[in-house]
């Protein structure tokens, strides 16, 4: 393995304090010098201060992933070597691996000792810009860091520009379908806050299309090129909801075997979707909100505080005002969730966007049932615009889809829909329908009774939670 690291370090010759001889293009450019001598980073921070330079200083790898993620770094400037006695530069390596795959546009430059040519190429595939040897010259020293400084920078505004025009060329956005006047509103307010790092409250009735519009302002943000982690709040129980959230670490309990990475560490840069969050329970709640607040948490079985950039969206379907005006809902939670608040009406407020959707969703079920069906027929249309849709989009999808591996003509036609048992004008008695037609029928009256809450709809028809949320799933409402 080449050497990293050696008895020589610091520069050439003492250094006295230069005059500035080529101003940084930024004043506010800062560096982030990392190695664990105190005498190289001191001379370094007499070096580079007085050039410009905002300098932060760093003696171990755990340091280097702390200021980057506590900072705006423009560059990292490291040694290879951190543990006593070492050379192989394996820390500083591993190091250069981990900050490449999250921050691939961020300049690092490596310092090794004379004679390491190797191991600074190797470094160099890994993600480093550039290396400098052990003792440095000054001006070349300086030149680099000038050099990948502009560079980098060049890159990031090169990739905000690529942003902004995929966004304005609405590549890899999802398809949202929303021509109706009562949609106007919730569009408008979609393309203003979508580029900006405000947390949203997204609410409305079940299937009314709330993760669809998570994924748009997700898409349409800043944060697209990281993940977006979509979590059922709803669904999960108390006994793993630490765990599932802020991950555990090996031997936390019984069943953990290996280290696991929560859900917000998985979101780190990115946005995170926590839908159902009106169904929390009031001791869930406390520990998401002391998260939010913070920005911190720690996963199970450890002691080390861990931070998490994530943007949070949350969604609901329950009339969360009226939770909290009967103590089930934490309203400083809701405050640190709704910075703004979009509300989604459902599909019977809107109605010209009946017709469009049910088009949009035949093309694509018949694409995947290699069907040929060219439309619906006048008066399976009409009845598409008759209908309520109590269960909103998501029954509307589900109906269609049905439809079309049903209809045996061209055409779509009323029969092949079967709205008819469902319609609150023409529903059958109860011992005429179809048992699968009574479920659903008991499970919407039991979510609008409890006005959407799913936790008080499922105590209410006797099944768990995650019971109740199969059904609606299989329902489509």
């Amino acid at each position: 393995m080449p050497n990293f690291g050696g008895p020589i370090a610091g520069p050439a010759e003492p250094i006295a304090e230069p005059k500035p001889t080529h101003p940084v293009t930024d004043a506010s450019t800062r560096v982030l010098v990392a190695d664990d001598q105190p005498d190289v980073l001191q001379a370094l921070r007499l070096l580079l201060k007085p050039e410009g330079f905002q300098i932060e200083t760093a003696t171990s790898p755990q340091q280097i992933a702390a200021a980057v993620a506590e900072h705006e770094i423009d560059l990292i400037l490291m040694d290879m070597n951190y543990a006593r006695d070492t050379t192989s530069g394996k820390e500083g390596l591993d190091l250069l691996t981990r900050l490449h795959a999250v921050h691939p546009n961020l300049p690092v430059v490596v310092m090794t000792a004379w004679g390491s040519v190797d191991g600074a190429v190797e470094a160099m595939r890994r993600g480093a810009r550039d290396y400098i040897e052990k003792p440095w010259d000054n001006q070349r020293l300086l030149a680099t860091l000038r050099t990948q400084v502009e560079l980098g920078r060049a890159l990031r505004r090169s990739e905000r520009l690529e942003d902004e025009n995929r966004r304005l060329r609405g590549d890899g956005m999802p398809n949202l379908i929303a021509g109706s006047r009562a949609m106007q509103p919730v569009l408008r307010i979609m393309e203003r806050i979508a580029p900006s790092e405000a947390n949203v409250l997204i609410t409305g009735e079940h299937g009314t299309g709330k993760e669809v519009v998570a994924r748009w302002i997700h898409a349409a943000s800043g944060r697209t090129r990281k993940a977006l982690v979509t979590v059922n709040a709803g669904g999960i129980s108390e006994g793993v909801f630490e765990s599932e959230l802020f991950g555990h670490v090996k031997g936390a309990f019984t069943d953990a075997k290996t280290d696991r990475v929560g859900f917000f560490e998985m979101a780190d840069g990115g946005t995170l979707f926590l839908d159902e969050i009106g169904n929390l329970s009031l001791k869930l709640q406390s520990r998401l909100l002391r998260v939010l607040q913070t920005g911190e948490f720690q996963r199970v079985g450890s002691s080390r505080t861990q931070r998490a950039d994530a943007r949070v969206l949350a969604a609901t379907n329950v009339d969360i005002r009226q939770e909290i005006a009967e103590g089930r809902f934490r309203e400083d939670l809701l405050y640190r969730l709704n910075t703004v608040e979009i509300h989604l009406p459902p599909l019977r407020e809107r109605r010209e966007d009946v017709a469009l959707l049910a088009h949009h969703f035949l093309t694509r079920q018949a694409a995947q049932y290699r069907k040929q069906i060219e439309g619906f027929s006048p008066d399976a249309m009409q009845a598409l615009l008759d209908y309520e849709w109590p269960g909103n989009i998501r029954e509307l999808e589900h109906t269609v889809e049905r439809a079309v591996l049903l209809a045996q003509h061209e055409m779509v036609h009323t029969e092949d829909l079967n709205l008819r048992a469902r319609h609150p004008a023409d529903a059958a008695p109860l011992d005429e329908m179809p048992l699968e037609e009574v479920e659903r029928l008991l499970i919407q009256k039991a979510l609008k009774r409890h006005h959407g809450n799913v936790s008080h709809a499922a105590e209410a028809l006797g099944l768990s939670r995650s019971a109740l949320y199969r059904r609606l799933q299989r329902y489509g409402l």
